[in-house]
């Protein structure tokens, strides 16, 4: 792996550099460093939640807030690309495989490595809120490049992908939370 080369593209779809993201659309053998972007942004973003987590609540408030920071990425991405897909071809007939998703889509995650530093006291939630709404951005013009639609189906396609994400992860959250509430109470924690 070529890691300069794998920086460089990182902050090419960071700079939301449409002749980039045009060029990964086609090139199928970025797939897997495409997945190396996604899997870097989690470990970043793992980190940063731990941390913080850490500082906050302990030792076990880290491991949780980084295990959650970790899947949130990792699944989040193949959910929200396949999604994305879906909506993007069969609702507003969008041009693309599901591969040319894949790779845009996860070069437009390039920002979320900032999620290392949502651990820094008062304004690292900022930091991570900020790169997550960067990430969104580049995520729409990855989608525009790879479906071949204007700006506003891009938009509409990646919010709605979105939306449906955040409440499938908020109903699963909710629900992991009150099965921790139901536990500790019967281990009388």
């Amino acid at each position: 792996m070529n890691t300069d080369n794998l920086v460089q593209n990182m902050i090419q779809a960071a700079k939301l550099n449409v002749d980039f993201y045009n060029a990964v659309e086609h090139d199928e053998s970025k797939t897997s460093e495409a997945l190396q972007v996604v899997i870097i942004a989690a470990i970043a973003s793992a980190i940063g939640n731990g941390l913080g987590g850490i500082f906050a609540g302990g030792f076990t408030a880290g491991v949780m807030a980084a295990f959650f920071g970790l899947l949130w990425v990792l699944v989040g991405y193949y959910l929200w690309s396949y999604l994305t897909y879906y909506i993007g071809v069969k609702l507003f007939q969008g041009e693309a495989d599901v591969g040319e998703v894949l790779r845009t889509f996860g070069y437009a995650q390039s920002p979320r490595v900032l999620g290392i530093l949502g651990f820094i006291p008062c304004i690292g939630w900022a930091i991570s809120f900020g790169a997550s709404i960067w990430a969104l951005v580049a995520s729409i013009v990855a989608i525009r490049e790879a479906m071949d639609f204007d700006t506003g189906k891009a938009v509409l396609t990646t919010f709605i992908a979105w939306l449906i994400v955040t409440v499938i992860f908020m109903t699963l959250g909710m629900l992991f939370g009150i099965g921790v509430i139901g536990t500790s109470a019967l281990m009388g924690s």
